[in-house]
């Protein structure tokens, strides 16, 4: 039912509508409904599940929580639908601290939240959340927002209590405490919570690789429809459409707004629009990510040839910036500072740049951190980022957990760095003008140094020409 026929469903003149912003369009419902939808109803007995597999890995992260703030009441909440216009809502995604907490991933509810309230010994910890109607309720058949007539059954309290194996209770036992600290609002708690995804663990490190997996899949998916692409005068919608198709169908969905940049639009670096062409001879950037059911994300950037082959420039810019991942690669390693896998991948950009004459000084001036940075011209953006259960993770750790934190073992982040040669820049011969390159892959730390979890897609120039050739044959 599209959401434009709820115009024809009438509401209850004995109850207000919960539905907003649609007052002036209810009916009432006729005596007769009201007197007998409530009967006449199968038994719907209940079976509770075993606990889900990120269950026991959640009760850990909550333990080391409630470790960090003795004494004190913490509440995480999923947060609430988000109004896209009138009566119609985004797609709800949980908070993503909420998520690692509870392990309640892409079937959480909204507006359920995570309380530990403090005791002697550390927190009883407790999940809020609206359950679902009892069928003798107005709720049930006039609410579209959570009533089951509207979108089907919901969750119980005993059944998500066996399920994330956390105590439930009903939202409307939810009292605020004076003092208590919420996610977002109190400062420690948001840190501590986002500083604390850092380290990732196996469950973690699995659904990325889950996801890189089905991510994989997605590109071969977009190479096989490039000629479809290049046929349709919004070719880059079609490659975003085709890799949505796959999102959908073997995941949650997109981890982010997909980037299919051909031509100039590779060098604008977060180009969603998605409108332009897609012409034999260009290259195409596509920067996209599967988030997996548990809400874990890839985060990958291949660029192509749209015709299955690079030119002579196309393949000498392409190969500088796989020789700056592979820096990058190289210097990523137990012990070493974050923001030195991005200082290795920018002597390479440096150094090919002035020896293409790009610069106006000497490479070994351009990487001096107080008066150089000529080169970041070409790339202005950072070479990793950490990745887990959000595209950009961690976000709100501190710099020197962050950007000057030390790698270890657990840690999952992008290398991804980038030439982008805008199609009006005179500072470079015209035959680079329009051209953007940049290729990303999702790396996990180990005892024995990284991991490169999408090695399996093809990176090199030669490599990517042959993965063209074979899907396209």
């Amino acid at each position: 039912m599209s959401t434009g026929e709820r115009d024809t469903i009438a509401e209850p003149t004995v109850e207000a509508s919960v539905e907003n912003g649609t007052t002036n369009r209810k009916q009432p419902f006729p005596q007769g409904f009201l007197d007998t939808i409530s009967a006449g109803w199968a038994e719907r007995p209940e079976t509770l599940p075993a606990p889900r597999a990120q269950a026991s890995y959640a009760a850990v992260r909550r333990a080391a929580v409630s470790a960090a703030f003795p004494g004190k009441r913490l509440v995480i909440p999923a947060g609430s639908l988000k109004q896209r216009s009138n009566d119609t809502d985004y797609v709800f995604r949980a908070h993503s601290a909420f998520a690692h907490l509870t392990g309640w991933a892409s079937d959480a509810e909204p507006d359920s939240v995570l309380v530990f309230a403090p005791t002697e010994g550390g927190h009883d910890i407790t999940l809020f959340f609206r359950e679902r109607a009892d069928r003798t309720t107005t709720e049930f058949y006039a609410d579209a927002t959570v009533g089951e007539f509207w979108i089907g059954p919901r969750p119980s309290l005993a059944g998500v209590a066996a399920d994330l194996e956390i105590a439930t209770a009903h939202l409307d036992e939810l009292e605020a405490v004076e003092g208590e600290l919420v996610l977002d609002d109190d400062e420690a708690l948001t840190r501590f919570v986002s500083e604390l995804r850092l380290i990732k663990d196996e469950f973690e490190i699995a659904e990325m690789r889950r996801a890189v997996e089905i991510t994989a899949n997605g590109f071969d998916d977009i190479i096989r429809e490039l000629p479809a692409a290049t046929a349709h005068a919004r070719g880059e919608r079609v490659v975003e459409g085709v890799f949505h198709r796959r999102a959908r169908e073997d995941g949650n969905g997109e981890g982010y707004d997909t980037i299919a940049a051909s031509g100039p639009h590779a060098c604008y670096l977060h180009w969603t629009r998605n409108d332009g062409t897609v012409v034999p001879g260009d290259l195409i950037l596509v920067d996209a990510g599967v988030e997996a059911d548990s809400l874990y994300t890839a985060d990958i950037t291949r660029t192509l040839p749209v015709s299955g082959t690079f030119t002579d420039v196309q393949r000498r810019v392409y190969e500088t910036v796989r020789e700056a991942a592979d820096a990058a690669f190289a210097a990523a390693r137990i012990g070493v500072r974050f923001r030195d896998v991005h200082g290795a991948a920018m002597k390479v950009i440096a150094e090919r740049t002035a020896e293409w004459g790009l610069l106006p000084v000497t490479a070994e001036e351009a990487l001096d951190a107080d008066k150089g940075g000529q080169h970041r011209r070409y790339m202005v953006h950072g070479t990793s980022h950490h990745l887990g259960i959000d595209v950009h993770d961690c976000a709100q750790a501190r710099r020197e957990m962050y950007y000057d934190g030390i790698l270890a073992p657990g840690m999952v982040f992008t290398i991804e760095p980038g030439l982008y040669f805008q199609i009006d820049d005179l500072t470079v011969p015209a035959e680079l003008r329009g051209i953007g390159v940049r290729i990303e892959d999702d790396i996990v730390m180990t005892e024995d140094g990284p991991v490169n979890l999408s090695a399996g897609i093809p990176r090199t120039a030669d490599e990517v020409e042959a993965w063209i050739a074979r899907l396209q044959r």
